[in-house]
């Protein structure tokens, strides 16, 4: 990273760490599920901006897409989430806990219609939602679960880590408690490997916060954080990406490194026996390969998440989380891209960005005050302990 990046203001990297993330989240959702070669087959070459759906004009009933209109600069539940969750923080303005997500997002998520882009409708954000997502609404508003538990018995997939930027936002430049509150937060939606790779993402966007990080400082704090088969994916994957300088050639050595720790099998649209259920030796796809775009591209933001589109799958999620890495790392996505999805979505994708930073420094004020708290309040206990 040059020495200008490195020294790009908090503001500027929230900015282009939101936007970047939907950004990637829109280009990679035509071809989400599919692989390297079919997206070759189909687009007639590598994909190198926005494209339209996989299906064409027959997006509204071919099957497995259908009714989404993925494509064409459409944001998917990734950013929805993202931007649901950065509401939530605009209402309590504070760091959250799983009490918050049952208390205040599932109420959006069920309560209050929103323009979808997918479904060309306003309508409540539940109705876009997997059903990985829809497991709050289940636990938490019909079954009265306790918020720090109800994650337990859901798919264990990416549905927790892909909106978990903010939290490494609010907490910028201190990934440990990025990691802590996103561990919190997503007791209410995910368990095992999906809820540790909750935390590690959003410690991994704290640590691209920092001044002077860089992709291999970023992989090292998430290695310092990362348990059991999530952070043994990562290290292996990251082993891998270092002997190469292009996203096109890693493509099959990273899938092939990914594979003993990914449950879901080779076929994406076809689930093994085994996918998403909960482990200490797996791991989710999506965060690992997104840290390897990372590495091999060294944080520039359109070769990362060109890279992560073009590795299909779920490659949705996965640029989703190279562009909000690339963007804290102070690489934004190139303004006509973010101007097209910001048109085509009809959503304002600057605007987040400007609340979050707003809240990001109230409670940055706050994490002060109650320091100083602490800090008194020792020295007065150790003070009192030494005239013992």
């Amino acid at each position: 990273m040059s020495d200008k990046t490195s020294q790009t203001p908090l503001e500027d990297r929230i900015t282009a760490a939101l936007v970047g993330a939907a950004v990637g989240d829109a280009l990679g959702g035509p071809v989400e599920g599919y692989s390297p070669a079919q997206i070759l087959a189909r687009h007639g070459g590598r994909i190198t901006g926005i494209v339209g759906p996989w299906n064409g004009d027959d997006w509204r009933t071919a099957r497995p897409i259908a009714p989404y209109h993925k494509g064409n600069g459409h944001i998917t539940d990734d950013t929805l989430m993202t931007h649901a969750l950065i509401r939530v923080y605009a209402k309590v303005r504070d760091h959250l806990d799983a009490h918050a997500i049952a208390d205040h997002l599932v109420p959006d998520l069920m309560t209050t219609p929103r323009w979808i882009p997918e479904l060309e409708s306003e309508t409540l954000l539940l109705h876009r939602l997997f059903l990985a997502e829809k497991w709050l609404a289940t636990r938490l508003h019909y079954a009265h679960a306790d918020p720090r538990e109800a994650g337990v018995g859901n798919i264990v997939n990416c549905g927790a880590a892909m909106y978990m930027t903010p939290v490494g936002l609010i907490n910028a430049a201190n990934p440990r408690a990025a990691y802590n509150e996103a561990l919190d937060i997503t007791g209410a939606h995910q368990s095992s490997y999906g809820r540790e790779a909750a935390g590690v993402f959003a410690a991994a966007v704290a640590a691209a916060c920092t001044p002077d990080a860089t992709p291999t400082s970023v992989i090292t704090t998430c290695l310092s954080l990362a348990k059991d088969g999530t952070r043994t994916a990562i290290e292996k994957v990251a082993e891998t990406a270092a002997h190469h300088t292009d996203p096109e050639s890693a493509l099959a050595p990273l899938r092939e490194t990914i594979t003993p720790y990914d449950t879901v099998g080779p076929d994406y649209r076809t689930p093994s026996l085994n996918a998403r259920r909960p482990s200490r030796l797996h791991a989710i796809e999506e965060l690992p390969i997104a840290l390897a775009m990372l590495l091999i591209t060294n944080g520039d933001y359109e070769q990362g998440v060109l890279g992560a589109v073009n590795y299909g799958r779920d490659c949705d999620s996965i640029a989703t989380m190279t562009g909000a890495l690339a963007g804290a790392l102070g690489s934004a996505p190139p303004p006509e891209w973010s101007n097209e999805v910001s048109e085509a979505s009809k959503l304002d994708l600057w605007e987040p960005a400007e609340t979050l930073a707003e809240v990001t420094r109230e409670v940055f004020v706050k994490d002060m005050d109650r320091r100083r708290t602490h800090e008194s309040a020792f020295t007065a206990l150790g003070a009192h302990l030494c005239s013992a």
